[in-house]
């Protein structure tokens, strides 16, 4: 009989691992939950490496203000159907008490500013392990990054600190007041994510569907028209047929123009597509090292 596991049941069987690992190894970890596909892949591992029992850790949106309302209603929509703990904390509440200051311009992002949402979130529960769902084949910043990436007492990440994770072994000790960022789906790429939603059946939100959306080009990248970004007349506001491959900011995350409305459409679209998911992120764009730079400042 061939009880060999094929690649996607590898893989989930690894992040399970380390989902199993987390519970083991920390006080208080918590799952930082964006309501895009890598994150709500992340609830379901979680959910069948806990059930029946309930998750050891929360829920936790850091809330940009700038939030696609598509994600928002299913990540609602999803924490009623588990039955599970959500901590929403607001960037906009890091802006009115004076610790943040808003981007301004025509497409102001809140992504770099979440940082300091999400540093407060952590020292207010106490967590010292954040799930997350970041992958290493998204950018290279992110590829440098452990499994188990250590932070310091103010959020900083230095490639130069990476622990050794040989055979799967994960050091999570750490000192009083650093925390772990724990990737438990390090090792997929976006197909990988992609052929085990359809394996699993897994539900998302309609935004990674094809759909009509008003748009405006910005540095040859389709943008959702919102009220988060200024309009002038030079702009021309056309409709669309796209889907989004991430989901973050709307001021800062692109859409691709797609007719693809179905999983398959999809594999089939990433298998062709010569650009990388990423590509669509406005953030990453404004400087060489833009991820990395972010990390340091504690960024997830």
């Amino acid at each position: 009989m061939n009880t060999r596991l094929s690649h996607l049941e590898q893989l989930e069987a690894e992040s399970i691992y380390i989902l199993r690992e987390v519970a083991a190894q920390f006080e208080r970890p918590a799952l930082l939950f964006s309501g895009g596909k890598d994150s709500i892949c992340l609830v379901h591992l979680a959910l069948k490496a806990f059930r029946p029992g309930k998750f050891p850790f929360p829920l936790v949106h850091i809330d940009t203000g700038h939030n696609f309302k598509e994600a928002l209603q299913f990540r609602d929509e999803l924490v009623e159907r588990i039955g599970e703990k959500l901590i929403v904390r607001y960037v906009q509440d890091s802006i009115d008490q004076g610790k943040a200051v808003e981007e301004k311009g025509k497409f102001p992002s809140r992504n770099g500013i979440q940082t300091v949402t999400l540093l407060d979130t952590i020292a207010e529960f106490k967590f010292d392990a954040c799930i997350g769902g970041a992958r290493r084949d998204e950018e290279k910043a992110r590829a440098k990054e452990r499994v188990f990436s250590v932070r310091d007492e103010f959020g900083s990440w230095d490639p130069k600190l990476q622990r050794p994770e040989l055979w799967n072994i994960y050091n999570g000790k750490i000192h009083v007041g650093e925390n772990v960022r724990v990737f438990p789906i390090s090792n997929w790429t976006e197909l990988d994510v992609w052929e085990y939603i359809k394996k699993e059946n897994i539900a998302l939100p309609s935004l990674y569907f094809s759909h009509k959306r008003e748009i405006v080009w910005r540095e040859k990248l389709v943008f959702p028209v919102s009220k988060f970004i200024s309009l002038d007349q030079t702009d021309k506001v056309e409709t669309k047929t796209v889907r989004f491959r991430t989901v973050g900011d709307m001021t800062c995350t692109a859409a691709v123009e797609s007719e693809a409305n179905s999983i398959d459409d999809i594999i089939f679209e990433i298998q062709t597509s010569r650009t990388t998911e990423r590509g669509s992120r406005l953030d990453d764009k404004r400087s060489e090292a833009a991820m990395e730079e972010r990390k340091r400042g504690g960024y997830f």
